[in-house]
């Protein structure tokens, strides 16, 4: 043990006493489960209490305090032999102390700090020399040296030999301790005014390592100490701020980062009780759009979203509910989505036109934080686990890009196996996107498969889908534009106040104008509320909700026919929606009025986009496969055609245009209907032009 100054001597006596009355206890426990134990765990408070003096010298000299305090820990009797080398982990820091990357500056060096934070980057755990041992090659004297640098350091001088070079580096005689470097970047929803958020790097040591994986939020109790930043050989006067950690705190609860008062919880508890809660929440979301009561609702429930459930077996059911937005132009999809990202307690906001399939779930990179290794660097679905992400111009992204959006949205977490590195991260967060049609504007007669530039596979991973169309009405549109140009006129006059206080304009006139875009209810308030639903309530379906849902369910697909009107995906929406409409009242019961309002909205979203436009029943099939289930009999019936008129006309094999459209005229089927069949099938390899234009030959006779 070195030798101790005074200041050492008295701080180790501070130690030691707080440590025999309070600490031993867990510190003779984790020696004997060393070494899965190699860590000490010490609330600051707890310090606090006992001894206010150490507290205050532990936040302003740390890592003195700690080094100390390790030492006087190693001096406690413990019955294992030899003694286990233990860390004294410090947790639960003051309220002063916390900070997020951007507000750290040069006053902060040297000071115990909690930096709250989203993990964003990770590299492989690497060893790193605590005590290197080199020996003379003159004269082989070993000398022990502490590694305090980022590079090796040499003994300067052999003290035996005086010979300066060369000296070997002994590593199997070496000290080393397990490394790993994080990065970590400020929480989105604490960027409101749209800035950059700020990353900062972490140093994990020992035990502390791969503790933390990409998407994980964390509270990082550490020191903040500079690196030198090279030029050459040359180090520059600027340093990089870098946190060592001492110890980590996970963030177990969601939404951990909102601090709800007493207060706080009676005016949520109040609101809960009003009657017209849902108007309510309706009238305070998106107040400068007028109309759009449905999709509202859908983006309100999507925000309290349902109950996740963890079963015995292992396996998972989401509780999110993923809505898509797919309308003409101008109908503000993209300012909903905006809103909605502002007003929920964690989301992402995006843009499918600038976003790649490793941008929106994780990436393998090769940077100069890896040191050139490759790192594992989370995507914004992982950034928005726990939260919503939204996703403007869904359309707009590449099909392989698209495709990796489905094992995040149904099974809510991300494989990646790239560069050598396989991992699975979380991404529990709903999905709510905009999309724009192919052809500019909405066709109401056209399948919506064939208007989107999506996949049917992932459209039907998506529980609420509205189609928004802009069609002229004189009544709708007198209400809208009145309504857009008094918003407008709010604006204007709260601006030319803010340049003329003085002029034309009073405040009265000013407050009386915002009156009318004004939301019921406060944004921080309904933030509050969403957090406090989702962190405290988890509603149980009545028996006559699950009732009702179920009757529903099955007198559907039993009228339905040869169709298939929904699926068990469908029914598990009814559920989530239920779930989500009671939580919504604050209720711990999912009521038969909950399951009512699930399956009208359930049932707008069907006759949106669910309908087989030629019979006029519900059909999923419409938007799970692209094909309805009468367009399925049809291209069966189509092929059955040309196979038998392939048969007939056995020297050529293959049938004429003119002869398959008279034999599927006498089946019913319209000319049309058999070219765009005969399209379809030829698309998909079932049929092949085999004596040139306007002849078909089955691909398999």
């Amino acid at each position: 043990m070195p030798q101790l100054t005074l200041q050492d001597a008295q701080l180790l006596g501070k130690w030691d006493s707080f440590l025999q009355d309070y600490v031993k206890a867990k510190i003779q426990q984790a020696a004997l489960d060393y070494p899965e134990t190699r860590s000490v765990e010490v609330a600051f408070t707890d310090i606090q209490l006992r001894d206010p003096d150490l507290a205050n010298y532990l936040l302003h000299k740390p890592s003195q305090a700690i080094r100390v305090g390790t030492q006087a820990m190693a001096q406690i009797d413990v019955v294992i032999e030899p003694r286990p080398k233990l860390h004294l982990r410090i947790t639960g820091l003051p309220e002063s102390q916390r900070y997020l990357p951007r507000a750290l500056r040069s006053e902060h060096l040297g000071k115990f700090l909690a930096i709250d934070g989203l993990v964003k980057k990770v590299t492989e755990v690497r060893p790193t020399v605590l005590e290197a041992v080199f020996e003379c090659k003159v004269c082989t004297t070993r000398v022990h040296l502490v590694q305090e640098e980022e590079f090796l350091q040499e003994p300067v001088l052999c003290e035996t030999c005086d010979a300066q070079r060369p000296w070997r580096f002994l590593e199997e005689e070496s000290r080393y301790i397990d490394h790993q470097k994080v990065e970590i970047q400020e929480a989105p929803e604490g960027l409101r005014g749209g800035s950059q958020p700020e990353r900062l790097t972490i140093h994990m040591q020992d035990d502390l390592v791969h503790r933390v994986a990409p998407g994980d939020r964390v509270r990082l109790n550490g020191i903040l100490i500079t690196q030198p930043r090279r030029s050459g050989n040359n180090k520059r006067v600027e340093f990089n701020k870098i946190l060592t950690t001492v110890s980590i705190e996970l963030q177990q609860q969601v939404f951990q980062e909102i601090e709800l008062t007493a207060e706080d919880d009676d005016a949520i508890l109040t609101l809960s009780e009003d009657p017209r809660i849902y108007e309510r929440l309706r009238a305070s979301f998106a107040p400068t759009i007028h109309g759009m009561e449905t999709e509202k609702d859908a983006l309100i429930m999507s925000l309290f979203g349902g109950v996740e459930k963890t079963y015995k077996d292992g396996s998972h059911n989401r509780g999110d509910i993923h809505v898509l937005l797919v309308g003409d132009p101008g109908v503000a999809k993209s300012q909903l989505l905006r809103y909605l990202s502002k007003i929920a307690p964690r989301a992402i906001f995006t843009s499918g036109k600038g976003a790649s399939a490793a941008g929106l779930t994780a990436a393998a990179v090769k940077d100069e934080f890896g040191e050139g290794q490759w790192t594992l660097e989370a995507g914004a679905l992982v950034l928005a686990d726990r939260g919503i992400a939204c996703i403007d111009e869904l359309d707009k992204m590449e099909k392989n890009d698209q495709s990796s959006m489905h094992q995040a949205m149904e099974q809510q977490e991300i494989s990646i196996a790239k560069a050598g590195i396989s991992a699975t991260l979380k991404s529990r967060c709903a999905v709510v996107g905009a999309a724009n049609p192919k052809m500019g504007r909405f066709d109401e007669f056209t399948p919506i498969h064939e208007q989107i530039n999506m996949p049917p596979a992932l459209l039907s991973r998506f529980d609420l889908i509205f189609s928004i169309t802009d069609k002229p009405n004189r009544d709708k549109d007198t209400l809208l534009a009145n309504h857009i140009l008094r918003t407008h006129q709010a604006g204007e006059v709260r601006e030319h106040r803010r340049s003329n206080p003085t002029g034309a304009y009073t405040l009265e006139d000013e407050e009386a104008m915002a009156q009318r875009i004004k939301p019921d209810l406060d944004a921080e308030l309904l933030r509050k509320y969403v957090a406090y639903a989702k962190t405290r309530i988890f509603p149980v379906l009545t028996d006559e909700a699950l009732a009702r849902i179920q009757a529903y369910y099955v007198d559907l697909r039993a009228s339905a026919g040869d169709s298939i009107p929904l699926t068990a995906r469908q029914l598990e929406a009814f559920v989530r929606i239920a779930e989500a409409s009671a939580r919504i009242r604050l209720s711990q019961e999912a009521t038969l009025q909950d399951a009512e309002r699930a399956i009208r909205l359930v049932e707008s979203y069907l006759r949106s986009v669910g309908v087989d436009r030629e019979t006029g029943k519900f059909d999923i099939d419409v938007i799970a496969t692209g094909v309805s289930h009468s367009q399925q009999d049809r291209l069966r019936a189509i092929l059955e055609v040309v196979r038998t008129l392939s048969k007939e006309n056995a020297e050529k094999g293959y049938a004429k245009e003119e002869d398959i459209l008279r034999e599927a005229g006498r089946q019913g089927i319209q000319a049309d209907a058999v070219r765009k069949a005969l399209e379809t099938l030829s698309r998909n390899y079932s049929v092949y032009a085999k004596g040139g234009a306007g002849t078909f030959a089955p691909m398999n006779p």
